[in-house]
């Protein structure tokens, strides 16, 4: 795809944005008239092809973090897929025409941006971009950032590393799926346990999980077998320390905590898009996307409908974004 030229860039473009916080079916908004960002010195102007939706997305349009969100109005959406079509004068490793994806909010509570990736054109900082894999489409790419960088940094914090055994809770979601993976073969776990309902259990033996878990069925934290890390994608640390070794870890992004686990917000670096990037062209990491997905634009609140409703496998991409 051909980046378009500079000049014809407009001045306004539409996108979905709340100006006060609530359920996405009551507050987000199609506007047609909102003003294409400024971009600053270390930022690059991206027309957006595909952004993916994330629970953060939902929890911040409910207020749940209003005390350090960034003000109203907001354009929402934090991962985005496009073609850069304008360069900042500090940036270095981007230039027009250049296809790109990345996670635009850093820091995802701490005032993130009021203009997100749900709209025709969006400004990221450099850092936060990698190029995109070239075996990956637009669709493919824009699952991928917040939760592949969210699974690699809680896999860090655990000091995870070949040999030992990691138990996933939530094996099927956004980030779930990309946890099994990178834990199996970029780590190079020993064994890969992971919980689901009883109709996702073969997606998770395909991603690499050894052992897949029916949540429904078994109490994972009753299984002799205890694990060295527990990494928990959906708030049950209370029975997460129950099954993680003497000495081992837990690690959520997802509260309330119990101790000994511990919970970390992630910060965007398109630096590790970087390095996983071998494992994705390669096709050892995959993107995986819900099959109702990809939502076209104009249906956005009902993407957003579906992602509260937590019945989504993997991730919920909107596209083509017009």
């Amino acid at each position: 795809m051909a980046a378009p030229p500079t000049a014809s860039i407009p001045s306004k473009n539409k996108a979905w944005a709340y100006s006060e916080y609530g359920k996405a079916v009551d507050v987000l908004k199609l506007d047609s008239y909102v003003t294409v960002p400024e971009v600053k010195e270390d930022q690059v102007l991206v027309k957006v092809v595909a952004a993916s939706l994330n629970p953060v997305d939902s929890k911040r349009m409910l207020g749940y973090f209003k005390e350090t969100d960034s003000p109203l109005p907001i354009v929402v959406g934090y991962d985005v897929a496009g073609v850069v079509v304008k360069v900042g004068s500090q940036v270095k490793n981007f230039k027009e025409g250049d296809e790109v994806y990345g996670d635009l909010n850093e820091k995802a509570l701490d005032h993130p941006k009021s203009y997100g990736s749900l709209a025709e054109y969006t400004a990221i900082e450099e850092r936060l971009l990698a190029l995109k894999p070239k075996n990956l489409s637009f669709v493919e790419a824009a699952s991928l950032p917040l939760a592949i960088e969210t699974a690699y940094e809680g896999l860090e914090r655990t000091e995870f590393s070949a040999g030992k055994s990691i138990l996933v809770l939530g094996g099927a979601g956004g980030v779930g799926t990309q946890i099994i993976q990178l834990a199996k073969h970029v780590f190079g776990a020993s064994k890969v346990a992971a919980t689901s309902s009883t109709g996702k259990l073969e997606l998770l033996k395909s991603l690499g999980a050894d052992l897949a878990i029916d949540y429904t069925k078994e109490n994972f934290e009753e299984l002799p077998e205890k694990f060295d890390v527990v990494y928990d994608a959906v708030g049950q640390t209370d029975r997460a320390v129950k099954a993680v070794k003497e000495g081992g870890h837990v690690v959520t992004i997802v509260g309330p905590v119990v101790p000994p686990a511990t919970i970390f917000v992630l910060t965007s670096k398109g630096s590790i898009l970087e390095k996983l990037k071998p494992y994705l062209e390669s096709g050892k990491v995959k993107p995986v996307i819900d099959p109702k997905s990809p939502f076209p634009f104009s249906r956005t609140v009902e993407a957003f409908s579906y992602l509260d409703s937590n019945r989504a496998t993997g991730k919920v991409v909107v596209y083509p974004i017009p």
